[in-house]
């Protein structure tokens, strides 16, 4: 289970690279708002996360390693500082060539 961390409002998070940290590191929330949510995923080489779909716009950003980004009928390769948007329900996956981390932006609706 991902570590529920609600950030407050103002307070300044790193996002810095975990370096010798990264292999004892799991993904993580950084935040979970109304509209928005901003997890860490750590990624060590070889693992993936299978094909899936965002209900809403999403940006990854490599902070550290190199991820392969597959979308139907192509992939690109994210290296640190690379970002990628995607728009709603498109099809993805990702796969961690090196230990790595990304900072993963997601739209979201809370409706109660």
């Amino acid at each position: 289970p991902m570590a529920q961390l609600h950030t407050p409002s103002g307070q300044v998070v790193s996002v810095l690279p975990l370096g010798d940290q990264l292999r004892s590191a799991r993904t993580t929330a950084i935040l979970k708002a109304e509209q928005l949510e901003i997890v860490r995923v750590v990624l060590l080489a070889g693992n993936e996360m299978k094909e899936h779909k965002a209900p809403g716009e999403i940006t990854v950003q490599c902070i550290e390693g190199r991820i392969e980004f597959r979308m139907p009928g192509t992939s690109r390769i994210l290296e640190p500082g690379d970002l990628i948007h995607l728009l709603s329900l498109e099809p993805h996956a990702l796969r961690a060539l090196t230990d790595s981390s990304a900072l993963v932006t997601m739209r979201v609706s809370r409706q109660g």
